[in-house]
């Protein structure tokens, strides 16, 4: 029997480690507290969406506004809200009064033991147009919540990925 206790690291990079623990083979980030996601809605009813080239998948992917918490060297104890409110600001260029944990979800509980807490945002201000920062080239989408469903079934004839947590908030801002 597999000592399933006993982590064996296979390999690893800058941003990731690939274990075993068991049986299981899996992905790590090593330099991380963990992932958040902001489900943001603007005063006038719009879902804020991001859309940004995606290497693994080759193409294009329609996300929420996401990142890291605790990745920068100059804050590495930041808070997950504090990570969620940075993210929001940095990719969409909105400050938002209002952030509310919601829940923390698995991404791919097979492929990797990477979670995501999931933050509401409301009350939004814009403070520039976003875009990210550094190499990222984040294009924001504001879609009208009545609208998602079909922008989203375009985007994706057309061959845009679309990330599952896009369909979960597109479902709860209803």
């Amino acid at each position: 029997m597999d000592d399933i206790d006993a982590i064996e690291v296979m390999a690893e990079g800058r941003f990731l480690r690939l274990v075993r623990r068991g049986r299981w083979e899996y992905a790590e980030r090593p330099v991380t507290a963990g992932a958040v996601a902001v489900i943001a809605t603007t005063d006038t009813g719009e879902l804020v969406l991001v859309e940004q080239h995606r290497v693994p998948l080759g193409r294009m992917c329609i996300e929420l506004p996401a990142g890291l918490a605790g990745d920068l060297d100059d804050d590495p104890d930041e808070s997950f809200a504090e990570a969620a409110r940075r993210e929001l600001l940095e990719e969409t260029g909105f400050h938002a009064e209002t952030i509310e944990h919601l829940f923390r979800v698995s991404t791919s509980p097979g492929l990797t033991s990477e979670t995501i807490d999931l933050y509401r945002a409301t009350g939004l201000t814009r403070e520039h147009a976003g875009g990210g920062v550094g190499h990222e080239q984040i294009t924001v989408h504001l879609v009208p919540v009545a609208e998602v469903d079909p922008w989203l079934a375009d985007r994706a004839a057309d061959g845009v990925m679309v990330d599952i947590k896009v369909y979960t908030a597109a479902a709860m801002v209803k």
